[in-house]
């Protein structure tokens, strides 16, 4: 069997502020993706799906909190509004060897709002603080906030820089900024995020009035180059969709934003380097195609990509499929598509 090679990257005191992440995502920043994306690039912070406090108290661990060692750094997303069940969420979070925790004031489904956590939260500033408070009491670990620029009429810039005010005052320093509104009634989740206009100058004018946060923005980026051009202006950069469809714009990253001196690896490469997982996790019975599923897009653009991703979808669902449907997939690509450290620029939406 392959060896599973084990990636070791700093922690999150060690590298200081994170310039760049990956957003969590539901059902798409699982274990195989963040595994995925940890062999294009080493350096960007990770984030887990949004799990519930309730899940982790009650749910099964090893399935909601798992994870390889090599896909730190890596923070745990939650969503909750007591901060008892946070403050252990936190303890919890500490334990499992994350490097951050996150609370997640963003999420505008009304499942999630039936629960009242996520972005409704963001009209209950002290409610948010005491969760903050009581996480920071109960953990070492960073503590940070994702929230949106408002909530329905809530919106004025005004009502977001009152909502992070109150909640530093914790000592929270690391906000996350999703720089469009959402609307919790009248828009799905996913018109949540195209809907809404971007309003980038809210959050720079919030990085100019709290210089002393780390603000991160997050909305509409899709190339490393767009990524360099808001580091201008705020401490970070999140990109969300993007990253899941079109995960090879990662691959210069840890040379271009992180300034290592490093070679990326070939998208030919990033499919070698997941065999022995996917031997690893296929002998154990699971299934080929909750990893496959995650790979689709590695060649998007590129020569190829139409027959990799019908030959994995054809395929990788069937029972028994292993490591040799992915080789078979890979044969499907030309050899001739060589490393792209930068993906061309596009508009954003």
């Amino acid at each position: 069997m392959r060896a599973i090679a084990q990636t070791v990257t700093p922690t999150l005191r060690e590298c200081g502020v994170h310039p760049l992440s990956v957003a969590p995502m539901m059902d798409r920043t699982d274990r195989h993706f963040r595994y995925f994306m940890r062999q294009i690039a080493r350096r960007p912070l990770l984030y887990t799906e949004m799990v519930t406090s309730a899940a982790i108290l009650h749910g099964d661990r090893e399935k909601l909190l798992g994870f390889s060692p090599a896909e730190k750094p890596l923070a745990l997303q939650v969503g909750g509004d007591s901060p008892k069940d946070l403050a252990i969420c936190a303890k919890v979070a500490e334990e499992w060897g994350y490097d951050e925790i996150n609370l997640n004031v963003g999420c505008p489904s009304s499942r999630v709002q039936s629960g009242n956590f996520g972005a409704c939260l963001m009209a209950e500033p002290r409610r948010v603080a005491d969760a903050i408070a009581a996480m920071q009491d109960a953990t070492a670990l960073p503590v940070t906030v994702k929230h949106r620029i408002g909530i329905d009429d809530r919106d004025r810039y005004e009502d977001m820089a009152s909502f992070v005010r109150i909640v530093s005052e914790t000592g929270c320093r690391r906000f996350t900024v999703h720089a469009r509104k959402a609307w919790l009634q009248g828009l799905s989740p996913k018109e949540n995020r195209n809907v809404p206009p971007l309003r980038y100058e809210d959050v720079y004018r919030l990085k100019q009035e709290f210089p002393h946060l780390i603000i991160e923005i997050n909305g509409g980026f899709t190339t490393l180059e767009q990524v360099k051009q808001q580091l201008e202006k705020v401490d970070a950069v999140m990109i969300g969709r993007a990253a899941y469809d079109n995960p090879y714009l990662f691959a210069g990253c840890d040379r271009e934003i992180y300034g290592e001196i490093t070679t990326p690896p070939t998208r030919h490469q990033v499919v070698e380097r997941m065999l022995p997982y996917i031997e690893d996790w296929t002998s154990r019975g699971g299934r080929l195609n909750s990893i496959t599923r995650h790979i689709l897009q590695l060649f998007a653009g590129q020569p190829g990509t139409k027959a990799w991703k019908r030959y994995l979808s054809e395929n990788a669902h069937r029972d028994g499929a292993g490591v040799e449907v992915v080789e078979a997939a890979l044969e499907q690509i030309p050899q001739t598509i060589t490393v792209e450290c930068q993906s061309p620029k596009s508009n954003r939406r």
